[in-house]
């Protein structure tokens, strides 16, 4: 579970039927709203309380949660520089 801000009062990710079958399906959910304390989270009302999705050759994601702004311990949380880290890795190799 990562830890990273939202910085949105409006707008949620919605889909029909058949395109959130295909997203489940490719397993194209990368990321979905979740509380630290096993309740309910769902900000914004996305459906499936998704929070990001990649395409289907997964080499293009889309999030809502702002990484960046989670990327050093000052900040309350460092999760989003380790997912940048990871995308960093995953792309170039391990430093």
């Amino acid at each position: 579970m990562l830890r990273l801000p939202i910085a949105h009062a409006d707008g949620a990710y919605w889909a029909d039927p058949v395109t959130l079958g295909r997203l489940k399906d490719g397993g194209q959910i990368v990321f979905r709203y979740a509380p630290l304390d096993g309740g309910d989270a769902n900000p914004n009302g996305s459906i499936d309380a998704i929070a990001g999705i990649c395409n289907d050759t997964r080499n293009v994601l889309g999030m809502m949660p702002h990484p960046e702004r989670a990327s050093e311990s000052e900040l309350g949380s460092r999760d989003g520089r380790d997912l940048f880290e990871s995308a960093l890795n995953a792309l170039c190799g391990a430093a």
